[in-house]
């Protein structure tokens, strides 16, 4: 009996995981960078989640040097497309473990992008010298 009932938790847990599993706070109407393919990308499929306060204007990589190595970097350009002042939270991750991220605008006084502006930075992954698979971009607001 009590297996049976334990055996009905699970199922309920595992069932309930996986329907708020799939829910996400992805602004796809927002980001072009979606769809796009990035030519250091094996797969090329980029999974974005953007704040409705932003929108990816550019996202591209390539392959530069990095303090002596070959490293991947990622240039990514956001638009504040709200009416407030915006400093964003930016997040990458590869499907291989490694991620980056930082502020955006990084300096400043205050370090806010002015709606309908643009700013942009450049992300290394340093000692990443192949194509990435996966990629996920985040952009989140800072509360101010």
């Amino acid at each position: 009996m009590k297996f049976s009932k334990s055996l009905l938790m699970l199922t309920l847990l595992v069932y309930a995981l996986a329907l708020t599993g799939c829910a996400t706070s992805s602004s796809k109407a927002n980001s072009p960078a979606e769809t796009s393919k990035l030519s250091c990308a094996e797969a090329g499929a980029i999974d974005a989640q953007v704040a409705a306060e932003a929108e990816v204007v550019g996202l591209d990589c390539s392959f530069k040097d990095y303090k002596g190595v070959k490293s991947l970097h990622f240039d990514v350009t956001l638009k504040n497309v709200s009416s407030d002042d915006q400093r964003y939270r930016v997040n990458l991750f590869l499907d291989n473990g490694k991620a980056v991220g930082g502020l955006l605008p990084r300096t400043g006084k205050p370090p806010v992008i002015k709606p309908g502006e643009e700013a942009s930075f450049t992300y290394p992954i340093q000692g990443m010298d192949e194509k990435a698979g996966n990629v996920t971009l985040m952009v989140k607001t800072v509360s101010q």
